[in-house]
């Protein structure tokens, strides 16, 4: 016999987490329906997070304000942004102490067989960042793993496109594990990422300096 509809409901609200079965669904939910103590804090919880969290209107990152207080601190670098998939991303880097520049938070990564392509992704905004001419080199931070890879790819492209001279895209050292996360990566591991990070050829006139991109014409 099925489940009353609003326990089916809250299963199925369960489900469209990322890595969430059926069985784990039904885990959480029954999990929550044991203790109304912790029913009511998740339903506050949830309804807070959509009332009070946004997108940080300059680097998608999720906050409270327009700007999240990365953006908002003059003493980062503005002209160096470290493209990242998740917040979590963000907050991997920030407790190694190794990046002082911005960020920029795509909310995910390019997987088409979990239904995450590329209109999902933040790209346009960052296209954007750049175009204005404040920053003078976008790091891909993703993960080195596939998906990470693909989005790599993906923003590569996409700053290919943009009008921008002078501009160098560097990707982390292949000293990150292959297949790792972020969010797991001891300090160190970072900090031998950011300082080795390389250069990532582009085709037409990204690298070119603006004197002789101006020369080579469109």
């Amino acid at each position: 016999m099925a489940y009353p509809a609003p326990v089916e409901a809250l299963i199925e609200a369960f489900r469209r987490l990322p890595g969430v079965g059926r069985v784990t669904a039904e885990r959480h939910t029954f999990h929550a329906l044991r203790d109304p103590e912790v029913l009511d804090e998740l339903a506050r919880a949830l309804v807070r997070a959509r009332g009070e969290a946004r997108r940080c209107e300059e680097c998608g990152n999720i906050c409270e304000a327009a700007r999240c207080a990365l953006c908002a601190d003059p003493e980062r670098d503005a002209g160096v942004v470290a493209v990242v998939e998740e917040p979590r991303h963000v907050e991997a880097l920030e407790r190694a102490g190794v990046f002082r520049g911005r960020y920029h938070v795509l909310m995910g990564a390019l997987n088409p067989g979990e239904g995450i392509d590329e209109r999902l992704l933040d790209v346009a905004r960052l296209v954007a960042r750049v175009a204005d001419g404040a920053v003078r080199e976008v790091i891909l931070a993703t993960d080195p793993d596939k998906e990470g890879e693909a989005t790599a790819a993906l923003v590569l492209e996409a700053l290919e496109r943009a009008p921008v001279a002078g501009l160098v895209v560097t990707r982390l050292a292949r000293g990150l594990p292959a297949g790792s996360a972020l969010e797991y990566l001891h300090r160190g591991v970072l900090e031998d990422a950011l300082e080795g990070r390389r250069e990532v050829k582009l085709r037409g006139r990204l690298n070119l300096p603006p004197d002789r991109a101006d020369a080579t014409g469109p």
